[in-house]
């Protein structure tokens, strides 16, 4: 499919996965519109953009507001003239039991996980009708097809998503509109950082974290693939079998990485970025792939290996 010239909205463009898609569009020639909750933040995206050859439009936006979503359709439509891919990607985490988590944190998460991606959804398919073409890119998550205590929020939103993209995919056959989306495992991005958390402890992403820039480069492949689920992080997606055919075991495993891998050391409690978004661009890079870091990950993953097989051989002796 032809890059150079399309026009490509982009949600939660100021950091993380949507910072690296829109590096990635800009590079191969596209019109980007960046949205995120910060003006001040998609400025920084948008100059490097430029810098990039490309042709970008800061539009600030909450993609939990359906009338904000609309708005940066319209303002795209209006600088541009059409749309041609939709990536939704803005999206906010949460960690914490679910009786422990404050019923308007769980219910933040859901408005911009899920209910921004309907907003995205219902405000560029006009264009797209009209156009007869258009590409809708959802970010979800490895987190659509399995479960893991702890961020209840945050599953509810991507099984929830996925449902809704299943749904789109059989009503927009034919109609020459493309739904696609996206299963990003543990990646490399701010998303850790920027979680609310009343655990107490602190968040560190699961290993192995991938490149933001392996998401990137699926987005932008997306609409141009037969395929309608695309999934990155593989090893971590072999654990997809184990949840549907192995349910205690697949719990076993998820409590242990939770206690062991994920939250470790002291932390305060957070609302994270839930509510309010940082001030500033955040990288694209969250940290979770350096050096002592990834070392120490790693070795805490081969610890779960070798706590499982000696789990199984307890149980066949």
């Amino acid at each position: 499919m032809k890059i150079r010239g399309q026009v490509v909205v982009i949600t939660g463009a100021s950091s993380g996965i949507g910072r690296a898609t829109a590096y990635a569009y800009a590079r191969r020639g596209a019109r980007l519109v960046l949205a995120s909750r910060s003006r001040a933040a998609l400025e920084t995206v948008a100059d490097e953009c430029r810098a990039l050859g490309a042709q970008a439009l800061v539009v600030p936006t909450d993609v939990s507001a359906e009338g904000e979503v609309r708005a940066l359709a319209a303002a795209a439509v209006g600088e541009f003239g059409r749309i041609d891919v939709w990536v939704g990607n803005a999206g906010t985490f949460s960690y914490g039991a679910f009786e422990q988590t404050p019923a308007a944190v769980f219910r933040q998460v859901l408005e911009t996980n899920l209910m921004g991606q309907v907003h995205g959804a219902r405000a560029a398919l006009p264009y797209f009708r009209r156009q007869g073409s258009g590409a809708l890119v959802l970010v979800a998550s490895l987190y659509s097809r399995v479960s893991s205590p702890l961020v209840a929020p945050y599953v509810t939103s991507k099984w929830g998503l996925l449902g809704f993209a299943e749904v789109l995919r059989a009503e927009l056959r034919g109609t020459g509109i493309r739904v696609k989306v996206i299963l990003p495992s543990t990646i490399d991005t701010p998303i850790y950082q920027h979680a609310a958390n009343v655990t107490g402890r602190a968040v560190h992403a699961l290993p192995p974290a991938a490149s933001p820039g392996r998401v990137a480069r699926s987005i932008v492949r997306a609409p141009a693939r037969r395929r309608f689920a695309t999934s990155v992080g593989h090893l971590q997606r072999a654990v997809v079998p184990l949840h549907r055919t192995s349910p205690r075991a697949y719990d076993t495993v998820t409590r242990f990485s939770k206690k062991h891998l994920e939250l470790r050391g002291e932390a305060p409690l957070s609302d994270g970025t839930v509510f309010e978004a940082p001030a500033a661009a955040s990288p694209v890079d969250g940290g979770w792939r350096s050096g002592v870091v990834r070392l120490i990950l790693w070795a805490s993953a081969a610890g779960v290996a070798a706590a499982m097989w000696a789990r199984r051989s307890r149980l066949r002796a």
